[in-house]
């Protein structure tokens, strides 16, 4: 069965009004909205993909008494060609038709199309994090299923893990990525890895669900090296002040432990371990120094 969208979840997903988009489809056509059994008003996949595009073209000039009419391929063929001119909104607008339509090789088209403008590290922290985080609030609100959310997360996902296959194995600071025990949300550590490498650390990825005993392993085999970790759901904010002092007890004294995520705000650091509110603030802490 094809998903079905209300006005609600249009407005939300596109940034247009309800009543912007009744006019629209009472003026011009735009849109020709169906009803289920119990005559409820929504609108399909098509439909949102088509909004998307003709709220970007009416952002940037065009009459929306034109574009209206334009049938999908023109409409693609115009919004196409204001992301080869790095307009940011046109970005996130294919990436969300590409999303919709599930498909892979219009997302990886509009990734390399970015990495080419903007390098790799701009395209992940201005195009894809940002993108993810806009998702997963959509997702949050069930304007998108679930499977959309799953689906571009797995191709980021798949992008960092090949950028960072593509680079040789650093040989400078020893900077060890890892997530807590029952933290599986992994894309930001898999950009670190890539980052660091491409700055020339020995990154060390160890991935999701570590455990503590396992810090200390590490620790005995890279005397002076630096522990970081991005959270996003666990450690449970009642519990990450012990989280981080059982960390401090783990890795030994002369190691560093960046630790960030929302749960740490506000918990007391004790020495040898940094406390940061972001996976933001933790790129910076980690990288503010390097080229």
């Amino acid at each position: 069965m094809e998903q079905e969208f209300s006005i609600r979840d249009l407005e939300q997903f596109s940034g247009i009004k309800a009543h912007t988009i009744r006019m629209w489809e009472q003026r011009y056509g735009l849109l020709t909205p169906r009803r289920t059994a119990t005559n409820i008003r929504y609108y399909t996949g098509e439909d949102l993909k088509k909004l998307l595009c003709v709220s970007l073209l009416v952002d940037h000039g065009h009459r929306i008494s034109m574009v209206a009419q334009l049938g999908p391929a023109h409409l693609a063929e115009s919004v196409g060609k204001l992301a080869e001119e790095d307009d940011a909104a046109a970005r996130e607008a294919l990436l969300k038709v590409a999303m919709l339509a599930f498909d892979e090789a219009a997302f990886k088209e509009v990734v390399q199309r970015s990495e080419t403008l903007l390098g790799f590290e701009r395209t992940a922290t201005e195009v894809l994090l940002p993108f993810l985080a806009g998702i997963g609030r959509l997702w949050l609100s069930d304007a998108i299923c679930p499977a959309h959310e799953h689906f571009v997360s797995h191709l980021v996902r798949e992008y960092f893990i090949a950028h960072a296959a593509a680079l040789p194995p650093g040989s400078g600071e020893v900077l060890v990525l890892y997530l807590p025990e029952r933290e599986i949300h992994d894309i930001g550590l898999l950009f670190l890895h890539a980052l660091a490498k491409s700055r020339g650390f020995h990154s060390i990825y160890l991935g999701s669900s570590v455990p503590l005993a396992d810090l200390a392993e590490v620790a005995r085999t890279f005397p002076g090296a630096t522990f970081a970790a991005a959270c996003t759901a666990h450690p449970l904010p009642d519990d990450a002040q012990a989280y981080v002092q059982a960390v401090a007890e783990t890795v030994p004294v002369g190691h560093r432990v960046v630790l960030a995520g929302r749960m740490f705000a506000e918990v007391e650091a004790p020495e040898g371990v940094v406390c940061l509110p972001n996976g933001p603030a933790l790129t910076l802490a980690l990288f503010s120094d390097r080229s």
